[in-house]
């Protein structure tokens, strides 16, 4: 029963990753496919690529998630609670999906985590929650809406006497670079979440032991899953962040995935934080556009985006409680 629970545990992980592929490839990809610096196969298939890359980076990311969050319950209450909240995050993010609207799936795992651990009576480490997930929901947005708006100034006043086609066929070109270099991003932050709940399953069933090496299969089916979800594509969600938020160019695209890009490295590398690639790429594309003027951006549509990202944790956490009371009935 309990090598069976593992296997079952392990599976949702994998099908989360696939479904944090679709349902965030348009974080990676949405500016270049608006700005046709890239056909949406191409740019689907460049990103899966990346993404995949992306994954074997690092591993700072998956430690914060598999210890820095809750304390690792044990036994098969422990797999019904990781169990449980992959199945807070995997709801939360087709419903979002849906509704085309990108929330984060980050934090719809971590939203889940909390949920199942409160529900199944296992302490949660509220200052790594507040340090390495709160503080960062709220610091990322701000610094991309910044650094978008500073980056699209610069290249601004850089290319002010530069022919405005030639500019924007550079900036084009340029933009694959960019796009690839958020994808990549988007692998070594996103990955790692999901390779973060793998060790903590194995770790409760006993296979593994923190400070272990993250076995390589790990990091193999956690890309491969996250490269396949990222292109079956999510085409409901690219449309709101590629159009409506801004009519984006490519000099605009360019700066909003090299922002993005920069922000993701950052953070994986220097804080070992697990910020989420929506709320970067989102804010950078707001920051980017309020250089052309400040109505020029749909807030509207960025108040509801916003209006997401804050209900994603308690609505996944509702999701992932619920799940574990129904695991609880069923199996435990």
């Amino acid at each position: 029963m309990d090598t069976f629970a593992l296997v079952v545990t392990i599976l949702v992980a994998l099908f989360f990753t696939y479904t944090n592929g679709f349902h965030d490839s348009a974080n990676a990809i949405a500016t270049s496919v608006s700005t046709r610096a890239l056909t949406p196969r191409a740019a689907l298939a460049m990103a899966a690529v990346m993404n995949l890359a992306g994954a074997f980076l690092g591993s700072g990311v998956a430690k914060t998630v598999s210890e820095g969050l809750i304390e690792t319950p044990a036994g098969s209450k422990g797999m019904g609670i990781l169990f449980s909240a992959l199945v807070g995050a995997i709801v939360w993010n087709l419903v979002t999906w849906y509704f085309g609207l990108p929330s984060s799936s980050s934090h719809a795992l971590f939203g889940g985590m909390v949920g199942a651990a409160l529900a199944g009576g296992t302490e949660v480490i509220w200052n790594g929650v507040l340090d390495k997930v709160v503080i960062p929901m709220f610091i990322s947005p701000v610094v991309g809406l910044v650094a978008g708006y500073l980056v699209m100034t610069a290249i601004m006043w850089i290319f002010r006497r530069a022919n405005p086609h030639k500019a924007k066929r550079g900036f084009r070109i340029a933009q694959t670079v960019s796009a690839a270099g958020m994808a990549l991003g988007h692998g070594l932050q996103d990955a790692q979440k999901t390779m973060g709940i793998v060790v903590m399953a194995l770790v409760i069933s006993g296979h593994e032991t923190y400070g272990d090496p993250i076995p390589v299969w790990v990091k193999i089916a956690c890309a491969l899953m996250l490269s396949l979800g990222t292109y079956a594509g999510g085409w409901r969600i690219m449309r709101t962040l590629g159009r409506k938020i801004i009519e984006l160019d490519p000099p605009q695209g360019f700066a909003a995935e090299t922002t993005g890009a920069a922000i993701m490295f950052t953070t994986a590398y220097l804080f070992k934080a697990p910020v989420s690639t929506t709320h970067v790429i989102t804010s950078a594309i707001m920051g980017v556009g309020a250089t052309k003027r400040v109505n020029a951006v749909r807030w509207g549509v960025a108040k509801n985006i916003v209006l997401g990202w804050f209900i994603t944790m308690p609505a996944a956490a509702i999701v992932a409680a619920c799940a574990y009371g129904i695991v609880n009935l069923l199996f435990l």
